[in-house]
């Protein structure tokens, strides 16, 4: 692809004390394949010599480099929002401070979006290294449980449930258009669950115009001081035995499944803002907080609650809906649970 039939190319990179990774990611960036337009960068109030660091860099940058420095300290979320708004490329490429991009990673994702023109976000995949970036100790999509089954139902236009399970989309391995900033802009506060990138994402599911690039393209490097990422080391999910189910008191039963219905709410407000009318990823979301709102609000008495729960049977939403890690048989518990608890 020549330079004068391919987009325009912004990197947003947000930068807060990195000087001890900065460089390895910036010099990632000048082996890339395909050069970027520009580069803005957002400081937020460093208080080690990262803004000294990129202006030594930028000096001897090939492409124009604005660097701003917040005069407050805005935190991850705001700090993003401030350099997508500050980029003029048609693609906008998220970057964190630390990482190390492939060199074929700017022209692959550009090709993709070339090919792709109903897409307004994109995403790959990374491989999981150590402080050092050595070792390749596994995909990023396995920590966050993108796997062949989830990959499989996005693709099949499921992206906004799959989203709803939990964020699939790291930010700092994502395109995105710039004329979709005026959906995504300004983040919103207080979205349960999810960050800057999974508002980007559940956006763009809402809309429908979300792919992903099934490639590791770039290292994500772990390490103690990162501001946000992923851990490897979660709490093992509580498995509720049959039994439990009679015994364990309602009150308890019902608290994860309001905390659900409550998020899924908050979720469907903001997002009802941004996203006007009824499109296949807010039918998704509307069903599905349908679901939990009718599992949250069962009645008192166990025969009124039969006809709900056999009609979310029939409609397929208790396996809809159920952890892609339970055992199969973990609908018809979770309905015996509604019925009886």
């Amino acid at each position: 692809m020549t330079p004068s039939a391919r987009p325009t190319i912004s990197i947003a990179l947000c930068t807060y004390n990195g000087e001890a990774y900065l460089a390895t990611q910036w010099q990632s960036l000048l082996e890339q394949h395909v050069l970027p337009d520009e580069i803005v960068v957002c400081d937020d109030q460093s208080t080690d010599n990262t803004v000294a660091l990129l202006n030594r860099l930028a000096a001897d940058a090939p492409f124009p480099v604005r660097i701003l420095v917040n005069a407050t300290r805005l935190g991850f979320n705001k700090n993003f929002e401030k350099v997508l708004s500050e980029c003029t490329g048609e693609l906008i490429f998220i970057c964190d401070q630390d990482d190390c991009w492939f060199p074929e990673k700017v022209g692959l994702m550009t090709d993709f979006m070339v090919k792709h023109p109903a897409t307004q976000v994109a995403f790959c995949d990374a491989w999981v290294t150590d402080a050092q970036l050595k070792g390749r100790q596994s995909r990023f999509w396995s920590w966050v449980r993108f796997d062949e089954s989830a990959r499989a139902r996005w693709q099949s236009g499921n992206s906004m449930d799959v989203l709803l399970d939990g964020n699939r989309v790291m930010g700092c391995a994502t395109v995105i258009r710039r004329s979709v900033l005026a959906s995504i802009l300004p983040i919103p506060g207080g979205i349960p669950g999810y960050i800057y990138d999974g508002w980007i994402a559940l956006v763009a599911a809402a809309q429908g115009t979300i792919q992903f690039v099934d490639q590791p393209l770039q290292l994500y490097r772990t390490h103690e001081k990162q501001q946000i990422g992923v851990g490897k080391d979660e709490d093992p999910v509580e498995r509720i035995r049959l039994r439990d189910r009679f015994i364990r008191q309602r009150s308890l039963k019902l608290a994860p499944l309001r905390e659900k219905q409550a998020t899924l709410a908050t979720i469907s407000r903001l997002l009802a803002e941004r996203v006007p009318g009824i499109t296949p990823g807010m039918a998704q979301l509307h069903r599905q907080l349908a679901h939990f709102t009718m599992r949250s609000c069962l009645p008192h008495d166990r025969l009124r609650r039969f006809q709900p729960v056999i009609q979310g049977l029939r409609q397929g939403d208790y396996k809809r809906y159920a952890d892609a890690s339970a055992n199969w048989y973990a609908p018809v518990l979770a309905a015996l649970g509604d019925m009886l608890e």
